[in-house]
């Protein structure tokens, strides 16, 4: 049994999760047909390892050993992992490498890109491809090129789609070149996280085309779907940011960062400077992933990277590492003190940094997500609050 006729045995169904999407806005009725004829366990493969809340953990979901567990959670809003360690484990693995993102944010994404009939959409990251046959259902056949730097999942994922009926162009590649060959497009949407945006991209765009991308800092793996629209004369792409998200870093983009004892010698222990503050850790930082002032500061501090250390005789270090030289910072949160020690390291004052970036964000009055925008031309890309023209000059502080 599939999980289109589930409701008739009383059990989660496809049609179920789609009036949900409706009725919740994450899906807009011209999207519900599309929906419909594409239920995503065409393309989930046979074992994957959706999220437990329960258990907090990912699971297996064997679809011959459980069809009736796997197909519950075909049918469910949530992600799943596709993929471990880049195709080295065919198990639970250490590194989360593809998946299928939860159904909501799918609809509610491809409500954002407003795609129509007839457009030429190109999509980076084609994952298991059910994106693309959404995308496809939309457009038309012919309409839809997507890429996919795995070569596996390019393939497979190639076999779904033919299997479904879907008549899109899956190319095997780096998604970060775009594909010339079938450009100009209509519409752009990524399905991996950026923290650089290709200008080839907006080359490869109408004027008045949409690009829809993840896009985030270094700071921390928060993003917000940047919603960018080519200008009349091709040379550039501005919009504000949509929503939070968070999606698997594009390859050739992933971070590696030098390990703790090149930042933190025996030389700059002794140099550090100490410091007090006041400020919390929620207060700066927030309590969760989707707290939009993690993204303000990492927009304002840039080239920086937060990680926390082990809880150690009470204190909570959190570090604060420059990858543009071995500046660092690293404050001693206790949650029996009112105030905080911080030590500092390097040409760069990171946690001062830090402080004047949330005192900005603060006096703004604590804005949102959608508070921010993007611009991508031919000198790189600049973040503004408000406006295009109030760009977020790190150190100034948005001026």
């Amino acid at each position: 049994m599939t999980c289109e006729r589930h409701e008739e045995a009383g059990r989660p169904s496809w049609e179920a999760l789609g009036r949900q999407l409706l009725t919740k806005g994450s899906m807009g009725p011209g999207w519900a047909g599309a929906f419909a004829e594409t239920p995503r366990a065409r393309f989930l493969p046979s074992v994957m390892w959706p999220y437990d809340q329960a258990s907090e953990e990912h699971v297996v979901a064997d679809r011959a050993a459980d069809p009736e567990g796997w197909d519950r959670y075909a049918c469910s809003d949530m992600a799943i992992i596709t993929q471990w360690d880049d195709g080295a484990s065919s198990v639970s693995g250490t590194d989360m490498t593809s998946s299928s993102s939860m159904p909501s944010l799918v609809m509610s994404m491809l409500g954002d890109l407003q795609v129509q009939p007839g457009h030429k959409v190109l999509e980076i990251g084609t994952g298991t491809g059910w994106n693309a046959a959404l995308l496809a259902h939309r457009a038309g056949p012919g309409r839809v090129t997507t890429i996919e730097v795995d070569p596996t999942v390019a393939e497979t994922a190639r076999h779904a789609l033919q299997q479904a009926g879907a008549a899109v162009t899956v190319i095997h590649g780096d998604g970060l070149h775009g594909h010339p060959p079938a450009a100009p497009y209509d519409r752009l949407i990524a399905t991996c996280g950026l923290r650089t945006i290709p200008y080839t991209w907006v080359e490869q765009m109408r004027p008045g085309g949409v690009l829809l991308i993840p896009w985030g800092t270094q700071f921390t793996s928060t993003e917000a779907t940047a919603r960018l629209v080519t200008a009349s004369d091709g040379s550039s792409a501005s919009g504000p940011f949509t929503q939070c998200v968070t999606f698997m870093r594009a390859r050739a983009q992933r971070l590696t960062v030098d390990d703790y004892d090149t930042y933190v010698t025996a030389e700059a222990k002794a140099s550090a400077q100490k410091s007090h503050t006041d400020l919390p850790y929620s207060e700066v930082f927030g309590t969760t992933l989707w707290d939009a002032n993690q993204f303000a500061l990492g927009l304002c501090v840039p080239d920086v990277i937060r990680t926390r250390g082990p809880e150690e005789n009470g204190a909570r270090p959190v570090w604060l590492l420059s990858l543009n030289d071995r500046s660092w910072a690293c404050v001693l949160f206790r949650d029996d003190r009112a105030k905080f020690t911080a030590y500092q390291y390097g040409c760069r004052r990171l946690w001062d940094e830090i402080e004047a970036a949330h005192a900005w964000w603060a006096e703004q009055g604590r804005p949102g997500f959608n508070s921010f925008g993007l611009t991508i031309d031919k000198t790189g890309q600049h973040a503004w609050f408000q406006e295009p023209g109030n760009r977020i000059k790190p150190g100034a502080l948005g001026g």
